[in-house]
């Protein structure tokens, strides 16, 4: 298992090695790729493409996790687009409309889509420290700090939610409370949990802000950090291959293939 949701994995994988601003732009163009086709071929190979960069992490079991998770968090949206956004001829007739061919379809890219592109999104801030990210940033892109800082402390508090959470629900199971039921019985017993959960959020939140204040914050400047991030051959044909892929999806949406 992982360290933890968005928590850095140490390795030496060519994918460690890589310049933080390359991996984000190389994931991001996938991401983009996966959005602007609808062939289900070019998403297959996007999707070996995932289980390759995974497997050379040596993250392969964690990554199909993932994707499973996402995948049962897409079906959500695709059995509305499948019920509620008839397109195509009609299959099943419904009382407020009917399932079409072309919301089968629609229905399956949703799923196919959100899986493909969560994995290289993840997979950047398994294999990326959050610090190296923000300055990489800074130095590489010369986007203020202030905004770096703020992308990373948005990454970094997703993982110290999530353990808040989990720490919260452990101590009203200890009390005898049982989470063990359908969804709406969770949804209901979670709800309460909400509030010691948004008051630690805002207590932790607070105290990151004053540390950032102290350690001089609104001083910050590119030339602050002492580490370069200068671009490697590698981040540059990773970069390549990226900008390809996405010549190759928008072509074959243009072309309606």
């Amino acid at each position: 298992m992982m360290k933890g949701f968005l928590e850095y994995v140490p390795g030496d994988s060519f994918l460690h090695r890589m310049n933080p601003v390359a991996k984000l732009g190389a994931a991001l163009l996938l991401v983009i790729a996966t959005f602007a086709t609808g062939n289900f071929v070019l998403l297959a190979l996007l999707a070996a493409l995932d289980v390759v960069l995974a497997a050379q992490c040596k993250m392969l079991p964690q990554t199909l996790g993932l994707a499973r998770a996402v995948a049962l968090f897409s079906l959500l949206l695709a059995l509305i687009a499948l019920l509620f956004a008839p397109q195509g001829d009609v299959l099943v007739a419904l009382p407020w409309g009917y399932i079409g061919t072309e919301s089968v379809i629609a229905a399956v890219l949703i799923v196919v889509r959100l899986v493909v592109c969560a994995v290289p999104l993840f997979l950047v801030f398994y294999v990326t420290k959050l610090t190296d990210m923000a300055n990489a940033l800074v130095k590489v892109l010369h986007v203020p700090y202030k905004y770096a800082f703020t992308f990373m402390s948005t990454v970094h508090f997703i993982p110290v939610f999530m353990n808040d959470m989990s720490g919260i629900m452990e101590a009203q199971t200890a009390r005898g409370v049982e989470f063990d039921g359908g969804i709406a019985k969770k949804i209901r017993l979670m709800m309460p949990l909400c509030v010691p959960l948004l008051v630690s959020s805002v207590r932790k939140t607070n105290s990151a802000a004053i540390a950032a204040e102290v350690r001089g914050f609104n001083l910050r400047t590119r030339e602050s950090g002492f580490k370069e991030y200068p671009l490697a051959g590698m981040d540059y044909a990773a970069l390549a291959v990226g900008v390809l892929i996405l010549a190759a999806a928008i072509a074959l949406s243009v072309l309606g293939l």
